[in-house]
C-alpha cells in the first residue's frame, strides 16, 4: 500500500472528498487571486473571484458548522446534514437536486470536517444563476422529511460500512484523534455515532438546521466566468431576504487538558500488516508556530527524498509506507505521523525509527538547502490548490469563515517563507516530543 492511499484512507475517514475542475492554473511567478468582498443585510459574506479565461464557473457555500459544533449526545449531524440537503427543497423536487446540475452540464459535491461543511456546484458559466438559486433553496427551503431522514440514514450507514469499517486502517484517523484529545470535541468522529443518528427525531434535525443554516453563519465564495454587475444583483435577488439567525450558534472550545506523558495504545482490526501512528498536537492554523511545524511534516515525508522515505523505507526497509501530513484546524491542530511495516519487521523496530528522525530533527539544525527545496515543493502545492475556479472558491471562503481575511489566500504562504532551520528545530523540541505524543499500534486480528 502506497503512502498516497494511505493518506486517502485518512482523508476518506474523515468525510473529505475532492472535486476539481479544469481551471486557470496561476503563474508560479505571479499568484495573486483578485478578488471582492462584501457582506449583505442578514450578514452573509460574499466573494467574488473573476476569472474569464474559461466558460465556467464555481458556485460554493460554507457553513461555520463540523462535526465539533455537534451535541455530544447526536453526533454526526453536521455530515448526515452534507446529504440530507441533496434531498431538495420546497421548490426542488426529491432527486432532483443532481440531476438539474448534471443536466446542466455541470458537477456538484460537498464535505464535512470538524470546522465546516463545504457545498459547491462548477457549472458553466451560462448556469451561474441556476447555482445560486439552488443554494439559496438549500439555506432557506431544504426539505427536512422523513423518507428522506429515512433515506439518507441508509446511505450514511452504508457509507461507514464502506469507509471506515471494511476498509483496511479504514478506522486509523477516528482512532487516533479519540486518544489525541480528550475533552476538545475534535476527539470525535466526523462520520458520528449511527446509534445517535437512529436515535434523532425529526424536530431534532429541524433545530440543527435553524440553528446553523443561516446566512449569517455562512460565506457565499464565487470564482470564475460572470458580469459583475450582473451577478451582484442575482445574489441580492435570491439571498438578500434570507432571514438572519435568531438563536445562538454553539461554538464548543473546551480547555484540552495538558498532556505531560506521552499515551499508547493498540488497536486490533482486519488488516495484514501492522501499523504505527504518531500524533502530536501543535497550535491551530494561522498561528506562528503552525508554519514551521506544518513543514515538519512535509519535511519528513514528501517525495522520494524526505527523511521518512529515504531512512526508513529505503535504507532501513523497515516500512513499505511512510508518512507525515498537519490537520490544520481552527482550535487545535494535530501533526500525524504513520507507517506500515515491512514484512518480518516488528511495530516496536519502526516506532523507535521513527523517533530517530524526531529526534535528529531536535537535534540538529535543518540544511538551509534542504528548507529551500522543502519550500519549493510548498509552492508548487500551492499552485495546484489553486489550480481550479472551485479550489480557489473554498481556500477564499475558508480564510474568510475562519479568520475574516480572504486575503490570506495571497498572503499566508509569506508564513512559510519568514520559517528559519531554527524555527524547525525549536518547535521540534516544544511539540515533537514524547510528553506530547500519542502512539497508536494498529495490528492484525489475533487468529482464533
Amino acid at each position: 500500500m502506497s503512502m498516497n492511499v494511505l493518506r486517502r484512507l485518512f482523508w476518506s475517514a474523515s468525510a473529505v472528498y475532492l472535486l476539481t475542475a479544469a481551471g486557470h492554473v496561476p503563474s508560479m511567478q505571479a499568484q495573486v487571486i483578485p478578488f471582492e468582498r462584501y457582506t449583505l443585510g442578514n450578514g452573509l459574506k460574499v466573494i467574488l473571484h473573476q476569472d474569464t479565461t474559461t466558460p465556467i464557473v464555481a458556485v460554493t457555500v460554507s457553513y461555520k458548522v463540523g462535526s465539533k459544533n455537534e451535541d455530544p449526545q447526536r453526533t454526526g449531524f453536521a455530515h448526515f446534514f452534507e446529504h440530507l440537503l441533496f434531498e431538495g427543497s420546497e421548490n426542488i423536487g426529491r432527486g432532483e437536486y443532481m440531476k438539474l446540475v448534471k443536466t446542466n452540464g455541470g458537477v456538484l459535491n460537498a464535505n464535512t470536517f470538524y470546522d465546516r461543511t463545504f457545498y459547491f456546484e462548477i457549472l458553466p458559466s451560462n448556469q451561474l444563476e441556476l447555482g445560486l438559486w439552488m443554494e439559496s433553496e438549500r439555506m432557506l427551503h431544504a426539505k427536512i422529511e422523513d423518507q428522506g431522514i429515512e433515506t439518507q440514514r441508509e446511505v450514511v450507514k452504508e457509507e461507514r460500512r464502506q469507509r471506515y469499517d471494511n476498509t483496511p486502517y479504514g478506522g486509523l484517523l477516528d482512532q487516533t484523534m479519540r486518544r489525541t484529545f480528550l475533552s476538545h470535541p475534535y476527539g470525535r468522529s466526523v462520520i458520528g455515532s449511527m446509534d445517535h443518528l437512529n436515535s434523532a427525531r425529526k424536530e431534532e434535525f429541524m433545530d440543527f438546521y435553524r440553528t446553523f443554516y443561516v446566512p449569517d453563519n455562512a460565506v457565499l465564495s464565487i470564482a470564475g466566468d460572470f458580469n459583475r454587475t450582473q451577478i451582484k444583483g442575482w445574489i441580492e435577488r435570491y439571498f438578500g431576504n434570507i432571514p438572519a439567525s435568531t438563536r445562538p450558534i454553539p461554538r464548543p472550545n473546551p480547555a484540552e487538558p495538558v498532556q505531560t506523558a506521552e499515551r499508547r495504545d493498540t488497536v486490533y482490526d482486519n488488516i495484514q500488516l501492522p501499523a504505527v501512528v504518531h500524533s502530536f498536537k501543535m497550535p491551530a492554523q494561522g498561528t506562528p508556530d503552525f508554519y514551521p511545524m506544518s513543514m515538519l511534516t512535509s519535511l519528513l515525508s514528501q517525495g522520494a527524498s524526505s527523511r521518512f522515505q529515504k531512512s526508513i523505507v529505503d535504507q532501513q526497509q523497515k516500512a513499505v509506507a511512510v508518512g507525515a501530513f498537519p490537520l490544520g484546524m481552527v482550535d487545535h491542530s494535530v501533526a500525524i505521523m504513520y507507517g506500515i511495516v515491512n514484512m518480518g519487521v516488528g511495530p516496536d523496530s519502526l516506532d523507535a525509527a521513527m523517533r530517530a528522525q524526531y529526534q535528529r530533527i531536535r537535534d540538529e539544525i535543518t540544511d538551509p538547502k534542504e528548507l529551500s527545496k522543502l519550500l519549493n515543493q510548498l509552492e508548487n502545492d500551492r499552485v495546484a490548490q489553486l489550480g481550479s475556479v472551485q479550489g480557489i472558491a473554498e481556500q477564499l471562503s475558508d480564510y474568510e469563515l475562519f479568520y475574516g481575511d480572504a486575503n490570506l489566500i495571497n498572503t499566508e504562504f509569506e508564513r512559510f517563507r519568514r520559517v528559519t532551520p531554527q524555527d524547525l528545530q525549536r518547535v521540534a523540541q516544544q511539540y515533537l516530543v514524547p510528553q506530547n505524543q500519542v502512539t497508536l499500534y494498529y495490528l492484525p486480528q489475533p487468529k482464533p
